[in-house]
């Protein structure tokens, strides 16, 4: 009798672990978890990646909530890119429960052929995408040393091959002012939350006088204590982005010059917390074809062009494809007209779709692992990095 073929043997692996892979991100997405604090989340992906026979390390690169889960010895090692922290008031409104559970799946599929086709397979857990940058801090501690290609999928309304994924950088900005009586005392404040104001204005202005493909963006998040009190503090959180980390430096020095007018206007001491950047993503060209003709053969498509499409934003996945051949396709779940970041799209991420989606991902990236593997020239572009 023969024997089956690598990707069937794949998609069986997968198929029976549907089902716990649904429970794991409808674990994940009832139980939402922020930034570094994902202990729940990464602990029940640890805990089904051992019952699949991975060796499973935590806590690695020095962060309790990332993970390593490795199955095989192969010379190819591939690595497949599991994200689980929610965001503030709306959940996984951005669907890494879903990303959660493909990695694991596609994970669970590998292992199966990973002794026949050469490869080590690692799942890594990495906390904190919204803001964190888990994954480059994950870089700098060589939790991803040795990896020769990097994958995952991220939900979003419709199926899309090669978002634009920009660079980013969060920047914290204070101003100190002094108190006083707003009515009694006005000459004797020095008002933080002018300093703010001028600020935002200062870069609504500027908005008109940049590039397209770049976004200014943020929140106040303290303006003061009372009405009649001069505030004394003021604090927001921006982020800035660009098509290239080059662009984005460049773009940074325009903003900072708006907070420092800021400053400057009201005598208002300004200090700036500079967050670690997040690159822009480099789509590997010969894993992206791999993916799509797989993604196709699982009945997805690309040529849609009706309907929203997730692209233009910012992941810490940019840092690590600028060291290592990575993909990053957004899978659809058919949420329109709720998208990434909408309470509606929350929803969305529990849905039928959002498990077939799963199911779909797992495969796709697993199959996409194999062909890299038994494509002779592929596999030995990738093992010479």
């Amino acid at each position: 009798m023969d024997q089956p073929e690598p990707k069937q043997i794949a998609r069986q692996r997968a198929e029976r672990a549907h089902e716990s892979l649904i429970g794991l991100s409808r674990w994940i997405h009832a139980n939402p978890e922020l930034g570094f604090a994902e202990v729940q989340a990464s602990g029940w992906l640890a805990d089904l990646l051992e019952r699949a026979s991975f060796q499973v390390e935590r806590g690695v690169g020095g962060l309790e909530t990332a993970l390593a889960a490795h199955f095989g010895e192969g010379p190819l090692h591939v690595a497949l890119m599991a994200e689980y922290d929610a965001l503030p008031e709306v959940g996984h409104a951005c669907g890494h429960n879903i990303i959660c559970a493909s990695a694991a799946g596609a994970g669970i599929a590998l292992a199966g052929v990973a002794g026949t086709l050469g490869l080590r397979v690692s799942v890594i857990g990495t906390p904190a995408e919204e803001g964190g940058a888990g994954k480059e801090l994950l870089l700098r501690t060589g939790v991803f040393d040795g990896v020769h290609l990097a994958l995952m999928i991220h939900p979003g309304p419709n199926d899309l091959l090669e978002p634009t994924v920009l660079a980013a950088q969060s920047l914290l900005i204070s101003y100190h002012g002094q108190p006083a009586h707003a009515a009694a005392f006005p000459e004797r404040g020095i008002n933080a939350a002018d300093a703010m104001v001028v600020a935002q204005v200062a870069i609504g202005l500027l908005r008109q006088a940049v590039p397209a493909s770049q976004r200014i963006h943020g929140i106040v998040t303290h303006g003061g204590e009372a009405p009649n009190v001069i505030p004394a503090l003021a604090r927001g959180h921006f982020m800035i982005r660009a098509s290239t980390l080059e662009e984005l430096e460049a773009l940074k020095e325009r903003v900072l010059r708006c907070f420092e007018a800021g400053a400057l206007a009201s005598g208002a001491r300004l200090e700036i917390e500079e967050q670690i950047a997040y690159a822009e993503l480099v789509h590997d060209t010969g894993l992206t074809v791999i993916y799509r003709r797989n993604a196709e053969a699982l009945g997805r498509s690309f040529d849609k062009a009706d309907g929203p499409q997730m692209t233009n934003f910012s992941t810490d996945a940019g840092n690590v494809s600028r060291v290592i051949p990575t993909i990053h396709p957004i899978i659809g779940i058919d949420s329109a007209p709720a998208v990434n970041h909408q309470p509606e799209f929350t929803a969305a991420t529990v849905t039928d779709a959002a498990d077939r989606a799963i199911l779909d991902g797992a495969v796709a990236l697993a199959w996409t692992a194999i062909d890299a593997a038994q494509d002779e020239e592929l596999r030995r572009r990738l093992l010479s990095r």
